[in-house]
C-alpha cells in the first residue's frame, strides 16, 4: 500500500486557492477513479482508496490546517501497513514558478508550514517523497506572500489548471507503481 498525501486547508473559504493544490490534485485522481472522500476522524483526514496499476493507495487530505499536517501523517503510520518511505506528499511551492512540477526524494521543508508538520512527525533525517507544484509568486511587491498563497487562482491559471493536475497524476501513477 501506498498513501498519497495531498496538502490544503479545510473549508469552502480555501477550496479554490492556491495553497489546497494538493487537495485539488487528489479531487481530480478521485474524479478519475471514480472514487469520493469520506471522512475519517481517527486520522484528521478526508480518505479514500484506489487502484493504480494494481497498487493500493490511500488519498488522503488532512483536515488539520497546513501546519498541523503532521498529526494526520503521524496517525496513518500508526493506523496502516506503510512506512513513510510509502508517502508521496503533494503540495504548492511559491518559490517555483507558475506550473512548473518538481519530485524529490527528501530534503527539507524550505519554509513550507506543511512539510515542516509533516517532517517534524517523522525521525530525523527520514526521507519523504514529494511533488512541489509551483503557484509562482504575486505579480505585484505589494501584495503580501500568504496573501497571493491563500488566494484564488486567476482565470489563466484556472485554465491551466487541467493541464497541470494531467502531468501531476501522470508522475504520481510512475513513482508509486513504477511503470
Amino acid at each position: 500500500m501506498n498513501v498519497l498525501l495531498g496538502l490544503g486547508n479545510p473549508g469552502s473559504e480555501y477550496e479554490r486557492t492556491r495553497h489546497n493544490v494538493g487537495f485539488l490534485v487528489l479531487d481530480e485522481l478521485a474524479r478519475q477513479q471514480g472514487v469520493t472522500f469520506t471522512s475519517k476522524r481517527s486520522l484528521e483526514a478526508e480518505v479514500t482508496e484506489i487502484l493504480l496499476n494494481e497498487t493500493r493507495v490511500l488519498l488522503a487530505k488532512p483536515q488539520t490546517f497546513m501546519n498541523a499536517s503532521g498529526r494526520t501523517l503521524s496517525s496513518i503510520l500508526s493506523k496502516y501497513p506503510v512506512s513513510p518511505e510509502d508517502v508521496l506528499v503533494v503540495y504548492d511551492d511559491a518559490d517555483l514558478p507558475f506550473s512548473d512540477i518538481r519530485l524529490r526524494t527528501s530534503g527539507g521543508s524550505a519554509g513550507h508550514r506543511g512539510m515542516e508538520s509533516l517532517l517534524s512527525v517523522l525521525p530525523k533525517g527520514t526521507g519523504l517523497t514529494r511533488m512541489r507544484i509551483g503557484i509562482g509568486r504575486p505579480s505585484h511587491p505589494d501584495i503580501p506572500l500568504d496573501e497571493f498563497v491563500l488566494g484564488r487562482w486567476t482565470p489563466a491559471e484556472e485554465e491551466a489548471l487541467p493541464t497541470i493536475f494531467a502531468t501531476a497524476i501522470q508522475l504520481i501513477e510512475q513513482e508509486l507503481t513504477g511503470l
